[in-house]
């Protein structure tokens, strides 16, 4: 069972007296309870609100008196403080806010029961597919970022794309999409003769792409990310790799089999021994 209000609120007010947070003079109400038990309410449609952590609801708890005691004090550093003084606490100091979290994810789960016994099979699959696209969508853009952080060669520009990167600024328009309208516009017009130059350039911008790639997988390879090589060139790079073994092993069983040269003391001594 949870603690009753009063107890909780006179037991955050000695808290913060004992943290002195910004003032030793802090007196802070905790009324942390209050909000975290309201109840979720599924008649707008959407589902109900993940329940703060023990921490968050410290943070929620805190901060907008803090913040009016403290109008000087930035945000970031209401909460960079806020952060070290939870570190800090004891486990009797954070048991209430822990209680609350704990009754917040009971309230939760009962809360998204109810939410699901109303959606159709239609909404619940909707939900499931919008689910996916989301955890793709961080997966790509984790992906995204460690292949920058390993300084993965940025794939060949088009003839357009070029065009474009160099005509954006004069182009006709006042935001990005009556620009783009403009530049496609300007492509479309543009002479076989006109669009040549940036053909070219997209060409060779294809040949700096191959040569770099290719470098980028090898030393992918060579420091064990054989995930992030295209399947085709892992299989050709591994090839090679494993004939240039080959040619090398063989190498040294052709130096070993070789026989040794006889040296010009030894070839003196067989004449010697001819004659006699």
């Amino acid at each position: 069972m949870m603690a009753p209000f009063s107890l909780m609120s006179v037991g955050a007010n000695l808290l913060v007296k004992s943290l002195g947070l910004f003032s030793s003079a802090s007196v802070v109400r905790c009324s942390c309870v209050a909000p975290v038990l309201k109840s979720f309410s599924t008649t707008t449609g959407g589902p109900p609100k993940r329940p703060l952590t023990a921490y968050m609801t410290y943070v929620k708890e805190m901060h907008p008196t803090i913040s009016r005691q403290n109008p000087g004090v930035k945000n970031v550093d209401i909460v960079r403080k806020l952060a070290q003084q939870w570190k800090i606490l004891t486990p009797e100091q954070k048991q209430p806010f822990q209680e609350a979290s704990s009754v917040s994810r009971e309230q939760y789960k009962l809360d998204l029961e109810k939410y699901k016994a109303q959606l159709t099979p239609a909404q619940t699959a909707s939900i499931a597919l919008e689910k996916r696209q989301k955890v793709a969508k961080r997966k790509a853009i984790r992906r995204k970022k460690e292949l920058n952080s390993l300084g993965k060669p940025k794939r060949p520009r088009s003839a357009f794309n070029i065009f474009m990167s160099e005509q954006f600024e004069a182009a006709k328009g006042t935001n990005m999409q009556t620009k783009m309208k403009s530049l496609r516009d300007d492509w479309e017009r543009f002479s076989a003769t006109q669009k040549q130059m940036y053909i070219q350039l997209a060409e060779d911008d294809k040949v700096r792409y191959k040569n770099e790639i290719k470098s980028w997988e090898e030393h992918m390879i060579e420091i064990g990310r054989e995930d992030l090589v295209r399947r085709k060139e892992r299989r050709t790079i591994k090839a090679k790799t494993t004939k240039d073994i080959k040619k090398k092993s063989n190498v040294k069983v052709l130096k070993a089999k070789a026989p040794k040269k006889k040296t010009g003391t030894a070839v003196k001594k067989t004449v010697k021994s001819t004659k006699k």
